[in-house]
């Protein structure tokens, strides 16, 4: 093992010492001779604090290099100073659309400095926003194309939105002004529509706002056979809290949902990510109440019109058919009439070139002629009778259709009202099971409360009766009185005072001659 030698060293061997205060203006000046010139630094904003009273703007920078656990490899503190501070955050806020905040990269051009009392600083003096955008635009692209990789890109518009969607699952802040126009705007809509809403709170802008807005659409996921679609809006706030919808997170959940989802972010210059993967995107809240509205709307229309059309279809196969049938009729009635009319006068010129020819024979062509014209009758009526039962069958299997149509909607309107019976009792059957547990829970405890006080009285009595001086005469133990009251200590009597001695059978009474008082111990 190495031995290392050490020998005390005095004062007067070293140069005098530098205060703290000298050795920090040292390195400031080694500082200023060795970086005079500001440099382009590219860095992550771990932090942003402006300082509202003074107009100052302090930053927390890190370098997290390609290290994909995200383990910083470098931190400086620094400083945009007020005058340049109002000048730089609104020219960045205009060139990227969002102020200076946590998590995004930006290119500074910034001073070395170091103070003696606050250490070593950088002070930015400009900043290149399209790094920013660019990056921006990286994350973006990454985003999508991930998104596009695991086929989340186009999977909710691919789910079909109900004809009427009433039952709608709302991801919003429940203080949103947004919120608070489409519940109205829902509720006092001018067709009377009736809808089922519930509210998932959720933090729709900020940077908690990814994993809330997850957390909200994984436990509608868990409900989604309860709902018809979901919607998420946002109303108020500016253009610049909207980096919460570029999120993968967000998106992917959207994308994930069993629910074709409908968004109202309320903004129109630009589309964010989420705007891309939702079913439906539309511009405001209200404008997300009145396309749900609307589509309502447009499926009564469009029952209105279907029932109107077999009505119609319904109205006209009757007119057709009963024209049909008047033509037919009238056809018949034509062609019988000149039928008729043609052996009539066959009949009158046999007649009048059979004058001469017997009677029996006249008779016989009158006969035939007769036979004749009931077979035109017979046949004219049943054709007549099968053009009205051809006619009656079609009027029935119309009114068939049309009464099968209705109680189809019927069905599935008592088919629904079902469903909301069932859910209902089965809530009721829950909470019932509830209560009859928490009922006997509580029976349980009670009684349980109760033995243990009743056995810690018994145990009380059972000592209260070990101590019962009775019972201590029987041991052989006896109790002295002076005037009726227990004597405890010597000092209660004095020499000639007659003392009452209580044993366990019989009393003796004693006069006190002598007190020892080595022993407190009294002889009688």
């Amino acid at each position: 093992m190495a031995q290392f030698l050490f020998r005390q060293t005095t004062f007067e061997e070293f140069e005098a010492p530098l205060s703290l205060f000298e050795l920090h203006q040292q390195i400031r000046e080694e500082l200023e001779v060795a970086f005079p010139e500001s440099y382009w630094v590219v860095a992550e904003l771990a932090q942003v604090s402006p300082d509202r009273r003074k107009g100052h703007c302090y930053l927390t920078l890190v370098d997290k290099g390609d290290d994909p656990r995200g383990q910083i490899l470098a931190q400086a503190r620094a400083t945009i100073w007020s005058t340049r501070y109002q000048m730089l955050g609104r020219y960045f806020e205009d060139k990227t659309g969002q102020p200076l905040k946590a998590g995004l990269k930006v290119l500074m051009q910034a001073n070395v400095r170091f103070h003696e009392l606050y250490g070593l600083s950088l002070d930015i003096v400009n900043i290149d926003p399209n790094y920013t955008i660019g990056d921006l635009a990286r994350q973006r692209q990454e985003t999508l194309k991930r998104l596009e990789t695991e086929g989340l890109l186009t999977a909710n518009k691919e789910l079909e939105l109900p004809l009427v969607p009433q039952r709608l699952a709302i991801v919003s802040s429940a203080s949103a002004a947004g919120y608070q126009d489409f519940i109205h705007q829902l509720q006092h809509n001018a067709y009377g529509y009736t809808f089922s809403t519930r509210l998932f709170p959720a933090i729709v802008q900020g940077n908690e706002a990814p994993a809330s807005i997850r957390k909200a659409m994984d436990l509608i996921a868990k409900y989604a056979e309860q709902f018809d679609a979901c919607v998420i809006i946002r109303g108020g706030g500016s253009q610049t809290d909207l980096g919460c919808f570029d999120d993968y997170s967000v998106a992917a959940a959207i994308g994930n949902s069993p629910l074709p989802v409908l968004t109202g972010i309320g903004h129109e210059r630009d589309e964010s990510i989420a705007d891309l993967v939702a079913h439906t995107r539309l511009k405001t809240p209200t404008a997300v109440a009145n396309f749900i509205i609307d589509t309502c709307r447009d499926a009564e229309e469009e029952s209105e019109s279907l029932y109107s059309s077999i009505r119609m279809f319904a109205a006209q196969q009757l007119k057709l058919t009963g024209d049909r049938l008047e033509r037919h009729s009238l056809r018949l009635s034509n062609l019988t009439t000149e039928y008729l009319h043609g052996n009539n006068q066959k009949l009158e010129q046999l007649s009048r070139s059979l004058l001469l020819k017997p009677k029996s024979y006249l008779d016989e062509q009158k006969h035939h002629s007769g036979m004749l014209e009931q077979s035109i009758k017979a046949t004219t009526k049943d054709l007549l009778h099968l053009r009205e039962r051809n006619l009656s069958e079609l009027a029935v299997c119309v009114e068939g259709k049309s009464q099968r149509y209705l109680h189809m909607k019927e069905h599935e309107l008592n088919h629904q009202v079902h469903c909301l019976e069932t859910e209902a009792k089965e809530d009721l059957k829950t909470n019932q099971l509830q209560f009859a547990k928490y009922n006997e829970q509580v029976k349980y405890k009670t009684q349980h409360k109760l033995q243990a006080e009743n056995h810690k009285l018994n145990l009380l009595d059972l000592s209260i009766k070990a101590n019962d001086p009775e019972k201590l005469l029987l041991r052989g133990y006896t109790l002295t009185l002076l005037n009726g009251k227990i004597i405890k200590s010597a000092s209660q009597v004095k020499t000639g005072d007659v003392i009452e001695t209580r044993l366990q059978t019989g009393t003796l009474h004693s006069m006190v001659v002598n007190i020892d008082e080595n022993d407190n111990e009294r002889h009688t």
